[in-house]
C-alpha cells in the first residue's frame, strides 16, 4: 500500500506542477520555457501510473482522484497562498472515502 501511495503522490506533484508552469506561461506571461517544461512534466504524469500494481485502469484514476484533489488543495495552500476552508476540507474527505471506497472495497 506504501508503494501505491507514493506512486499516487507523484502523479499528483507531476499533475499539479506541470499544469502550474503552463498555468504561469499562459496566464501570468512567464517565458515559453515554463509552458515547455509543463508539457513535459505532464507527459511524465502520464507514465507515472502505470507503475500501479492495480490491474484495472479506471478504478486506478478515479481512486487518484481522490488524492488529487487532496495534493491540489495542499499545493494552493503552499504554493499560492490561499488556505483551503472547511467546505474545501470536507469536500476532500467525503472525496477520499469514495476513493477508498473504490480503490479497496471487497470484490468477488
Amino acid at each position: 500500500m506504501l508503494i501505491s501511495l507514493v506512486v499516487f503522490i507523484l502523479a499528483g506533484l507531476a499533475e499539479i506542477g506541470g499544469g502550474y508552469l503552463i498555468w504561469l506561461w499562459i496566464r501570468e506571461s512567464k517565458p515559453g520555457w515554463y509552458g515547455l517544461v509543463g508539457a513535459l512534466i505532464l507527459v511524465v504524469y502520464g507514465i507515472i501510473p502505470t507503475f500501479q500494481r492495480f490491474p484495472s485502469f479506471g478504478r486506478v484514476y478515479a481512486a487518484y482522484g481522490g488524492l488529487f484533489i487532496v495534493l491540489a488543495l495542499l499545493w494552493g495552500w503552499v504554493v499560492d497562498r490561499r488556505s483551503p476552508d472547511i467546505y474545501d476540507w470536507l469536500g476532500a474527505a467525503i472525496c477520499m472515502i469514495g476513493a477508498s471506497i473504490i480503490l479497496w472495497a471487497p470484490r468477488g
